[in-house]
């Protein structure tokens, strides 16, 4: 039996391959480990810079009154952007990385909050910005003890969990619904006529159990061409260089209405662009305007956790149904890529390759780790999304919003008088 097993690679064919193989490993194998040298310096190298920068975490509590559109939440996103990677010694000696940051939406128990995770270097750069914006708003380092994420210990036998990594329905060139298409950058409006696509985010958060616990986490760092710099032999392009071919495609395959033969010689953009319905005109419009924004590459990552006696499955479905007013059939959504749903017995004996994964969705999260080791891209690709889209999906909402258990302050500390009697 083993002899007729080995017989099968001892054919014409095999025997040319290895005889290629043989007659070039001076080639490939010199490659091959100058590749794998090259590989564990970069990340290790990496591993070392991350460490040494420390990081911070900052929580926004939100004032009792927001008069301020999330147009002010787009503003303090656009001083986040900062793509620059430095020279080849600072990637492959010092193993510097682009910067990132981490925007969370989380309910502890119903209780919902807002933080920002960044390398300790932005602190002050990110609070001056959210206190220039939000002027009643509080900005609190937490201490790194006191990190929810860090609070929580993955063990089978106490806890099940939930972990999602999530997609955009379409290319990057289009966009999700924002809030200037639900026109909230247009002032005038009652409080009651507000429609603030974060309002079923946040409601959901506040409605579950008090030993519950839903984490929206969205990942970003600063979109840029990607070369050498970027550890890539074959550069990747910008994500504009997308945009217009998407048009084109809406204009020339996707119109509903045909042109005639007799036009058919005239196939220019403006020409085609009259033999479009309204609504993809619009879309067109949305992208061209989505274009002209500073992008990111982002991921958002959903974790859900929760008592064994007390884990509720239809938690899933609600947590991810909150996303779907921000998507719409003629511009872009966000849907779930990866999910850590069980198994059949026979493709995940005892559950051992579930829960494996989701330790390590747990510790990526503590980490905010996605862009760079230790996991990097893990169960998923980045997508891009421009300031405008994060403001929409990020924001401190107005008192529009009444869910009871959004933290808020009631009042801003102020310093006192200059003049007080002593």
């Amino acid at each position: 039996m083993i002899e007729e097993f080995i017989s099968l690679f001892q054919t014409e064919f095999y025997i040319k391959i290895w005889g290629y193989i043989s007659a070039t490993w001076p080639i490939w194998m010199p490659l091959f480990f100058v590749n794998l040298f090259l590989n564990t310096w970069v990340t290790y190298r990496r591993r070392t810079w991350i460490n040494e920068q420390g990081s911070v975490l900052l929580e926004i509590k939100l004032p009792k009154i927001i008069e301020r559109s999330p147009a002010a939440m787009e503003v303090v996103l656009s001083g986040l952007f900062d793509p620059t990677m430095g020279s080849l010694i600072d990637n492959y000696i010092k193993g510097r990385v682009r910067d990132w940051f981490s925007l969370e939406i989380v309910s502890l128990g119903g209780e919902v909050k807002f933080f920002i995770r960044a390398l300790k270097k932005w602190h002050k750069t990110i609070e001056a910005r959210i206190y220039a914006e939000y002027p009643n708003a509080e900005v609190f380092l937490v201490d790194e003890k006191d990190d929810y994420a860090l609070k929580v210990n993955y063990d089978p036998e106490k806890i099940n969990m939930f972990a999602a990594m999530t997609s955009l329905n379409k290319a990057d060139a289009y966009p999700i619904k924002t809030y200037i298409d639900y026109e909230l950058d247009k002032g005038g409006k009652e409080q009651e006529e507000i429609i603030d696509p974060i309002m079923p985010v946040l409601e959901y958060l506040g409605s579950i159990k008090p030993d519950e616990q839903i984490w929206f986490q969205i990942l970003i760092q600063g979109h840029r061409k990607e070369g050498l710099a970027d550890t890539r032999i074959i550069p990747k392009g910008d994500w504009k260089e997308g945009i217009k071919d998407e048009i084109r495609k809406i204009i020339e395959k996707e119109s509903f209405v045909k042109p005639s033969k007799s036009t058919d010689k005239d196939r220019s953009a403006p020409a085609m662009m009259t033999f479009l319905t309204t609504t993809q005109t619009k879309t067109i419009e949305s992208i061209e305007r989505n274009a002209g924004k500073l992008a990111f590459d982002a991921m958002m990552r959903v974790l859900y956790i929760a008592p064994k006696d007390t884990f509720d499955g239809g938690r899933i479905g609600g947590t991810l149904g909150s996303l779907r007013q921000f998507g719409s059939e003629n511009l872009n959504g966000i849907r779930p890529v990866w999910l850590s749903s069980k198994s059949y017995p026979w493709e995940d004996f005892r559950d051992i390759k579930r829960r494996t994964s989701l330790r390590k969705h747990l510790n990526a999260y503590k980490r905010r780790s996605f862009f760079n080791v230790p996991y990097k891209h893990l169960n998923a690709k980045p997508y891009i999304l421009t300031t405008e889209e994060l403001a929409t999906l990020f924001h401190l909402p107005g008192s529009a919003i009444t869910t009871p258990t959004l933290t808020r302050v009631p009042s801003k500390k102020g310093v006192a008088p200059s003049n007080l009697p002593m």
